[in-house]
Formats: C-alpha cells, structure tokens, sequence
C-alpha cells in the first residue's frame, strides 16, 4: 500500500517532470529555428550524457540486466526519445506551441488506453470519454487556420504546413503513452537514475551518425549564444530531470493514474507559447484546449 507521503511525493514528481517536459517543448521552436532537428538532438543527448556519467555506475544492489530489460531500456528510448525527438521538434517546428499543447492534451488518454491494452490496467467508461473529448479537440483545432496566429511573419507559409505539424505532434502524443508504458515497466527493475542514464545513452547512440553527418557542414559560430544556452537547459530538462522525475513517481502509482499529471505538459506549453514566444490563442484554439482539458479533468477519477 502507498503512503500519503509517498504518493504526494510521486504526485508531485510527475507534475514537475510534466511542466518541464511542455517548458522545452514550446522554447524547442527557437532551437530548431537555429539548429536541424537531428543535430540538436544528437547534442542533447550528448550534453546530457555527459552529465550523466555518475548515473551510469551500477548501483552493488541491483540485479544483471536480463534480456527483457535490456529489451525495454532499448524500446524506451527508440520510442520515448528518438521518435519522440523527431515527431516533437519537427512538428512544433509546423505548428504553434499552443496548438502543440492542444494536442498534447491527449497524453492522458492514450497512456489510460495503453496501460489497459498492455499492462492490464482497467479502463472505465468515464476514461473512454475522456478519450473521446481529446479527440475531439484535436478536430477542433484542424479547424482552426494557421495564419491568424498573431506575430508570426511566416504566417502564409504556416497555413500550408501546421496541419502536418499538428500529426507529428499527436505522433509524439503516441510515444509518450508508450513511454509511460514501458517506463513502469522498467521502473521494477531499475533505479530512476539507471533508467535515464541508460535510455538517453541509447538515444545518443541511434541518433550519432545523422548528427555527425550534419555536424561536419554545419557552421556552429553562426550561433547566437543564447541558444548555446537554451540548448543546455533542454538537454539537461529533456534527458535529465524529466525523465528522473517521471520514473520516482511512476514506480509507486498505476501508468494510467500517472498519466493524469500530463496535463502540466500541455498547459506549460501553451503558457511559454503566449507568455515567451508572443503568440496568441485563439477562441477556436481555446475551445479545443478546452474540450481537451476536460477529457483529463474526466481521468481524475479513473479506476
């Protein structure tokens, strides 16, 4: 049985991880402004490998790696990092950070179906619903047209392309479900720490021969230092401190009842969007947040 304590603690890690998590993803719009995609992730993992060389030390209690874990550690990065990196940074690189919070709404539903579809989790109806509300705000905001966002010069050019911003997004949507997923999974057999020393020297690994193939023609003195900068913060937020975070508070409650703190991700987004980047929500945006938000309100109560 969880204690008060320790469930308030776990609460309070995947809500922390979540904002993190939605922070880089609207300051990410900067940073594939200056960088391509894959050479910046190839760098945050890099940075935050670095960071993480104490991580990787195998704690004296821990037990081999079997194969199923070495399996899931692999699965949790292809899926959790590098896909995610990708559908992420090109499709807020689309669309809108706040228009990318919309869809990012959904992660509580889809890890709700995922822990039931994979871990046996029950799923109620009230989750269905709620479900269904993430769906529907989705379709809300494929009404919505790009080009009344307000201060963006390339607004013509938006028009034509946030619509595949916006399904590389939801790509991503489907990935952190099954990062959750796979994450409890793994949260059984290993420490925080290992887990995301582990994962993200993964995604270094898989993501080292296109940033290499980039690096070599890419002109890293045209870069203002305050993406330097920012670069840093995402790494270490990304691969570090989200992902620690997410796994201290996975591994004392349900994926799907975690997945519930998601809705920091989408809400933190936005907000940097509207409050850092100068960009405007609009009423037809606002409602498909909206609808989308009361589909993880529904989630609150699932059994």
């Amino acid at each position: 049985m969880t204690s008060s304590r320790t469930r308030l603690i776990a609460y309070g890690s995947l809500a922390l991880s979540m904002s993190l998590t939605g922070t880089y993803v609207a300051l990410s719009k900067p940073l594939v402004a200056a960088l391509p995609v894959f050479l910046l992730a190839w760098m945050r993992f890099g940075i935050a490998a670095l960071a993480m060389l104490p991580w990787l030390r195998k704690p004296a209690q821990e037990p081999p790696l079997t194969r199923q874990t070495r399996t899931l550690l692999f699965l949790e990065s292809f899926v959790g990092n590098f896909l995610f990196s990708i559908c992420m940074l090109y499709g807020v690189s689309l669309t809108s950070a706040v228009s990318a919070g919309v869809i990012l709404a959904g992660i509580p539903a889809m890890i709700a179906l995922m822990s039931w579809l994979f871990l046996g989790e029950k799923i109620s109806p009230r989750m269905m619903l709620a479900a269904a509300c993430a769906m529907l705000g989705v379709a809300v905001l494929a009404l919505a047209r790009a080009d009344v966002f307000a201060g963006q010069r390339n607004a013509t050019q938006m028009s034509g392309t946030a619509w595949i911003g916006n399904l590389l997004v939801f790509g991503a949507v489907v990935c952190e479900g099954a990062y959750a997923v796979i994450g409890k999974k793994l949260t059984g057999a290993l420490g925080p720490k290992r887990i995301a020393s582990l994962i993200n020297l993964w995604g270094f690994t898989l993501m080292t021969p296109f940033g290499l193939y980039l690096a070599l023609d890419f002109d890293f003195a045209g870069v203002d230092t305050g993406i330097w900068v920012l670069l840093v913060f995402y790494a270490l937020a990304a691969s570090m401190g989200t992902v620690w975070l997410w796994m201290t508070g996975a591994k004392h409650l349900p994926a799907s009842q975690g997945g519930i703190f998601t809705v920091m991700l989408p809400i933190s987004a936005a907000l940097v969007g509207v409050l850092a980047l100068g960009e405007t929500m609009t009423a037809l945006q606002l409602l498909a947040f909206a609808i989308a938000l009361f589909g993880v309100f529904l989630t609150w109560n699932h059994r």
